[in-house]
């Protein structure tokens, strides 16, 4: 008896641990699950597989549990998509480190590949709603956020503890407060900017220069206060600046209302055409200008117009010690033989200029180094292309014109600039085409009806630019656009600058390189059926359109009635709501095409909730 006791009780036992096992497996499931592991499903088909995470709204009560509908494209769309845990609020997909850690990608940091766009693959991509922060609110308005924003939007302070010697930014209260300094000019931007008009004997002291200075490209921007204040000139900076260890300066730029970037000088060209900026500037941005045979110098002048400056205000350009005599020695002579001459140079800043003809390039002596770039390279390829250390000549018409022959502003914005010939476009085509959009915007406007206040937007994005000229239809109003133009279209991003805008090149395919929350309006013109002929996810790209969109924010659709009608299927899972729908060929376009505008809602999640009340 006791032997078969003995016998039977290890079989009770190993049963017993089975059931504690799987209990355990069962627990620790639910747990991962309650504790963000939705954040980290990936893939469009996974969606299926998720009802919503925790999900609360001020003005919506969808239903949050698991169901879905019939799609004849997919199979199911889901009524509810995942939100990802609070880790994720600020997530950057194809500029997060976390991504190049677990994917262990061999990067050279010394030359700042690990800043560069890494984006995951499409079966890694986050597929969930990205939460705002606990106690977000409805960002203050243009123009007092220039100078204020709400801390629960950006819950970092680090940067005003870290540069409270340089008047950065003062945490005051519940706001952010901005007091116009920057690493080099602690007492504000705008006595520097008068300074620096005077140094280049500006008329008025003005950095417009009576209309000749329009777009502008400062490199380590910090949170963009140079580019806020030469909005008061009439002036666009692109201000950039990596995600680094001065995190959220981007952020706080964009949620002050000043147009800015992601990015960084690294391996690869910025997305910018060649002949974009009139003046470049470099307050103390830690750039290492003489590496890699000059290369970043070099960038520069791919970038900059005929005639363009490059403003350099660090300790170099004031030689105090021998280290920064050798720098500024080294720097001078390498700009020397890039034709660049000094124009002034005062205190601890240096101006430089370009030369505005290839006279110089064809006067230096054989061999001179850096040489000069290829003949079949195109310097207004940029989407992945590795930068050269070579310095780009102008067109025979440049070279010719002695300058880009571009109209003061804001006469540029509708004068056909010269480089429409590039692309086989004539002067009545860019013409037809600015009065073409200045039809459809008001058509817009029409269709948004009562819901628009003159303040409703400042940050817009227009996701397929073609010439600028929606964004050129605004300019009445106070916002500004990022005019993005497709790599995969016509290249006429150079149009949008010359006309005196902004804008990037981008592959809608992946996500864009900048924070969630930062774009009032998204205008979608044909971007979906794109899409749609590439093969890429429509769902990914509504995703990455949430992600950008700030709570409240619009978006206007214009494409087929067909897509729209898929769209309207996942607006309830987004949490957006239909605003007004309009027919288009009121605007001359194919009698199937509907101008569609949605808004997000604002919503929190159970967590942010808890901290906010």
């Amino acid at each position: 008896m006791t032997r078969g006791r003995a016998d039977v009780n290890p079989k009770k036992r190993l049963i017993t641990w089975i059931i504690v096992l799987v209990f355990c497996c069962g627990c620790f499931y639910a747990y991962t699950r309650s504790r963000g592991s939705s954040a980290l499903e990936y893939g469009s088909k996974s969606l299926r597989k998720f009802g919503s995470s925790y999900w609360r709204g001020d003005e919506d009560t969808t239903d949050t549990s698991t169901k879905h509908e019939e799609d004849a494209d997919d199979g199911f769309i889901p009524k509810s998509f995942p939100v990802c845990d609070d880790r994720h609020s600020e997530i950057i997909p194809c500029l997060d480190r976390n991504l190049i850690y677990q994917t262990r990608l061999k990067l050279d940091l010394s030359v700042m590949e690990h800043y560069e766009r890494h984006c995951p693959l499409p079966e890694k991509r986050y597929n969930c709603l990205i939460p705002p922060p606990p106690g977000y609110k409805v960002p203050i308005k243009w123009p007092k956020s220039r100078d204020q924003i709400w801390k629960a939007n950006i819950p970092h302070t680090h940067l005003a503890t870290e540069k409270s010697d340089q008047n950065w930014m003062v945490v005051k209260g519940d706001k952010v407060v901005f007091p116009g300094g920057g690493t080099h000019f602690h007492y504000g931007a705008d006595k520097y900017l008068a300074s620096m008009a005077n140094m280049l004997n500006f008329p008025k002291n003005s950095m417009n220069n009576e209309g000749n200075v329009r777009t502008v490209f400062d490199a380590g921007c910090g949170v963009a206060s140079f580019g806020g204040y030469l909005l008061a000139y009439d002036i666009l900076t692109m201000s950039l600046a990596p995600n680094d260890v001065h995190e959220n300066q981007i952020q706080f730029a964009l949620e002050r209302g000043i147009p800015a970037y992601l990015g960084v000088l690294g391996t690869k060209r910025l997305p910018y055409p060649s002949r974009s900026f009139e003046l470049a500037h470099c307050s103390r941005c830690r750039i290492d200008w003489l590496q890699r045979n000059g290369i970043l110098l070099l960038e520069l002048d791919r970038i900059l117009r005929p005639g363009g400056y490059f403003a350099y205000s660090s300790p170099e350009a004031y030689a105090q010690d021998e280290e920064d005599l050798r720098i500024f020695r080294a720097m001078s002579a390498f700009v020397e033989r890039m034709c660049w001459k000094i124009a002034v140079k005062r205190d601890q800043t240096v101006i430089w200029v370009k030369p505005l003809t290839n006279d110089c390039y064809m006067q230096r002596e054989p061999g001179t180094q850096p040489p000069m770039c290829r003949s079949d390279d195109d310097p207004d390829l940029v989407w992945g292309v590795p930068m050269e250390a070579c310095i780009t000549p102008y067109s025979n018409q440049v070279h010719r014109s002695r300058g880009s022959a571009l109209a003061p502003w804001p006469a540029r914005l509708t004068t056909p600039p010269p480089r429409l010939a590039d692309l086989g476009y004539s002067d009545d085509m860019f013409i037809k085409d600015t009065e073409l959009w200045q039809r459809r915007v008001e058509h817009y406007w029409t269709v948004f009806g009562q819901n628009l206040e003159s303040d409703t937007f400042r940050n817009v994005m227009d996701m397929k630019a073609n010439l600028g000229s929606f964004a050129a239809a605004l300019t009445n109003k106070e916002v500004w656009v990022m005019n993005v133009v497709p790599e995969d279209g016509p290249n006429t991003l150079k149009i949008v600058y010359d006309r005196g805008l902004l804008g990037s090149v981008h592959n809608w395919c992946e996500s864009y390189s900048t924070y969630p929350r930062t774009y009032d309006l998204i205008h979608a013109w044909t971007v979906f059926s794109d899409i749609e002929r590439r093969g890429c996810s429509i769902v990914d790209l509504l995703l990455e359109m949430d992600r950008i969109l700030r709570p409240k924010g619009y978006i206007i659709y214009n494409d087929k009635r067909s897509i729209a009608e898929v769209i309207k299927k996942y607006l309830g899972a987004l949490h957006w709501e239909s605003v007004a729908i309009s027919d288009s060929q009121l605007v001359e376009q194919d009698e199937d095409d509907v101008v569609f505008i949605i808004q997000k809602k604002m919503w929190l999640t159970s967590e942010s909730l808890k901290d906010s009340e």
